[in-house]
């Protein structure tokens, strides 16, 4: 018997598990059904380029195949370890803009504006810049510029400058619109994921115990109150007991999967599987959107200092990793993705809709494929997505993988935009600064060809969200308090309760939601 259980150990989960368990009064377990974050290959920040071969702590979900794909179907990483996506991420801190927050808001959720939820980044967020009016300086959450970023890094900031853009040296200050570096959550040469800044100092705490290997297979309902969590804990089905609340932290893709499990959700669906419907819920699942992208490649022989696979390249990831080792510095405290770049596509967009990541290597199939040579690589995503898809079960067994429908493309505004920030990043990749490389994919393209070739290699950026909406709406899922309507003693606390995605990378604004739970949480239990 628990005060609160938290189902799922990652970037919100561990921030509540830590927060809930300061007071000492308060009996607290976190749920995790991976293991610990013990892997030097999680540590080590470029550890992320072997992390996607291996498949190592990560469910490697696979979505529905997408019409809109020309009938593929994407891939879908999500962390299975103490520290959830922040432990397999490429690390990069971005809030998105001010209007995302305050859209949030004038949809029905007071409490979520801008203005209100800036207080919870500051809390969470210790900049090693130092404290400002945008940054916080003591949060647990250390953020920090790249030590020794890639000097490739550099030469594509300055052929976005020739082309025509802003250097922005801080995307989360007054405005994001620019190209600079990314800020990364780092500490010491090392990953520093929401494991290491908020569950690692609250492990020695008597109030909160972590069990990890432990998936869960339902909710425990009592009438319209859920009051346990039945888990699958080396091989042997038990359930643990909440006298105050059960909060869903497990992502996007699982926490709407384990509702509908539990017999909450869209009745017909629920019957169409076999399963008892508890409450009917019909916005469980539904909406579920991310950001599309593409990678456009160079390859650059010459480039000889950037990540690739040749006989100097592997003589010089050796040295790399006894300097790691060593000392915690050197090649290896990359995080590939150094640079990047919040662009309009348009000159009347009233604020970016694009985002570029710059990547010093040739990355092809999320990582997963063996490129030989040298070039460098650049992400194109849409920041504000109008598709919509869904999360539902593919079957009653709670062991299966949910079925995911991002709906990639579906509507044609998003293609559109996709295109045009493919164009405008092959006019920054042709700047002098950049000399030297090769033509970059999909250049010289007619539309009707490069609409063909956006749809033969487009997939997710790793930002899932809204499938458990929040909103005062029939279709949402939970409250401006994150309560499931219907459902007493039970919240969700996490990026599926985005109302709609925020513009840029999900893990910085996942803590945050994280940070103002606990808050709601101790308020409504104090």
């Amino acid at each position: 018997m628990y005060d609160y259980l938290i189902v799922g150990g990652g970037s919100a989960g561990c921030v509540l598990a830590a927060r809930l368990s300061e007071d000492p009064q308060a009996r607290v377990a976190l749920i995790e059904a991976g293991d610990a974050d013990r892997s030097a290959l999680i540590h080590c920040p470029a550890g992320i380029a072997l992390m996607a071969r291996t498949g190592q702590a990560n469910w490697a979900f696979a979505t529905a195949p997408q019409p809109g794909l020309g009938g593929r179907s994407g891939y879908q990483p999500r962390g299975k370890v103490l520290g959830g996506s922040s432990s397999i991420n490429a690390m990069i801190y971005i809030r998105g803009q001010h209007e995302d927050y305050d859209g949030w808001a004038a949809a029905g959720n007071p409490g979520w504006s801008w203005a209100e939820v800036l207080p919870y980044f500051l809390k969470a967020e210790h900049n090693e810049r130092g404290a400002s009016a945008w940054h916080g300086g003591g949060g647990p959450l250390n953020v920090m510029d790249l030590p020794e970023p890639n000097p490739w890094s550099q030469r594509f900031i300055e052929a976005a400058r020739q082309a025509g853009f802003d250097e922005n040296p801080d995307f989360n200050g007054a405005s994001q619109e620019g190209v600079g570096y990314y800020q990364v959550t780092h500490r010491g040469g090392e990953r520093f994921s929401a494991a290491k800044a908020y569950l690692a100092p609250a492990l020695a705490r008597p109030n909160l115990e972590v069990i990890t290997g432990a998936q869960a297979l339902k909710l425990v309902l009592e009438g319209r109150r859920a009051v346990g969590v039945e888990v699958l804990q080396g091989g042997t089905r038990r359930v643990l007991q909440a006298r105050r609340e059960v909060v869903l932290a497990a992502g996007a893709l699982q926490s709407p999967q384990l509702l509908l499990l539990s017999g909450i959700g869209p009745g017909a669906e629920l019957q169409a599987l076999g399963l008892p419907v508890l409450h009917e819920l019909p916005g469980v699942g539904r909406h579920l959107h991310d950001h599309p992208d593409v990678v456009l490649l160079v390859d650059a022989p010459q480039a000889r200092d950037t990540v690739g696979v040749s006989v100097g390249g592997a003589w010089r990831v050796l040295g790399g990793v006894q300097q790691w080792r060593a000392q915690r510095s050197g090649m290896l405290t990359t995080n590939f993705a150094e640079a990047g770049a919040f662009l309009r596509t348009r000159n009347d967009e009233a604020r970016p809709d694009i985002q570029l990541h710059f990547v010093i290597g040739k990355l092809v199939d999320h990582g997963r494929s063996t490129v030989l040579g040298h070039g460098w690589s650049a992400h194109v995503c849409v920041l504000r997505p109008k598709s919509r898809g869904s999360v539902a079960l593919a079957s009653p067994d709670p062991l299966a993988p949910p079925r995911i429908d991002p709906g990639f493309l579906s509507d044609p505004d998003d293609l559109r935009r996709l295109m045009a920030g493919v164009r405008l990043t092959h006019r920054i990749l042709a700047q002098p600064a950049l000399a030297g490389g090769g033509q970059p994919t999909a250049a010289g393209l007619d539309e009707a060809a490069l609409e063909r070739w956006v749809r033969a290699k487009a997939d997710t950026i790793y930002h899932p969200v809204g499938s458990c909406r929040m909103g005062p709406g029939a279709d949402d899922v939970v409250d401006a308090e994150l309560r499931v309507k219907g459902i007493a003693g039970l919240r969700i606390a996490d990026a599926s309760i985005m109302p709609s995605i925020v513009s840029g990378n999900t893990n910085a604004p996942t803590i945050m939601i994280g940070e103002k739970a606990a808050d709601m949480i101790r308020r409504a239990n104090a």
